[in-house]
């Protein structure tokens, strides 16, 4: 099988612009002796607690709690590689603590709407974990077939800076309803992306 093609997402370009802010940051978290595991910890502890203010109504302070976590999350990858450690198993780590830090949010989220009884936002955060959850299954799967499937609108960086702003201002239902359309589009996406490069391979054996 021919290698899968490799797009650059926002995400990728993301890490180049800020990379003269995540460099420095990432050098001086390894000078105190802290470890790229542990910064993954520390980005899951603390969507945590940002789940905690979120389950209780304070959209606020959780959304602070996960606007704070989405920078550190990004720097255990770059701590590893500046450390010269970078590994699949480390990659492997953090992908699904990226996972379970995403539907502790949405945990958090849906237990506020069922407590005070509010169907709409239960539903849209059903949804965006749904649509969440998909994009990373198919590239996973698709990986894991030996195609690539690093394309689609919104990637988890994008789908943090959607839901954290819209914590912070109060617009959580319309953060929400973004998440929930786009990140099944990009479900999609992906799954699009994967079918052309399953038809130009059957045709190339042919």
């Amino acid at each position: 099988m021919e290698k899968p093609p490799v797009r650059k997402t926002f995400t990728d370009y993301l890490r180049l612009w800020f990379k003269w802010v995540l460099d420095p940051l990432g050098n001086f978290f390894n000078r105190l002796g802290l470890t790229p595991n542990m910064m993954t910890v520390i980005g899951m502890i603390g969507n945590c607690v940002g789940a905690y203010y979120l389950a209780r109504g304070d959209f606020f302070t959780g959304g602070l709690f996960v606007l704070i976590m989405t920078p550190i999350d990004a720097l255990d990858g770059t701590m590893a590689r500046l450390r010269g450690e970078p590994s699949d198993f480390g990659a492997f780590v953090d992908s699904v603590s990226d996972r379970y830090s995403e539907l502790i949010i949405y945990g958090g989220l849906l237990y506020h709407f069922l407590q005070v009884g509010e169907p709409l936002g239960g539903m849209l955060t059903f949804v965006a974990a749904a649509g969440s959850v998909l994009v990373s299954y198919v590239k996973a799967r698709a990986e894991g077939l030996g195609y690539g499937a690093k394309v689609g609108l919104l990637t988890r960086v994008e789908r943090y800076l959607v839901l954290a702003p819209s914590l912070v201002l109060g617009i959580y239902h319309i953060g929400l309803a973004i998440i929930a359309v786009f990140a099944n589009i990009t479900a999609l996406q992906r799954i699009w992306f994967v079918r052309s490069q399953a038809h130009k391979q059957m045709n190339a054996e042919k």
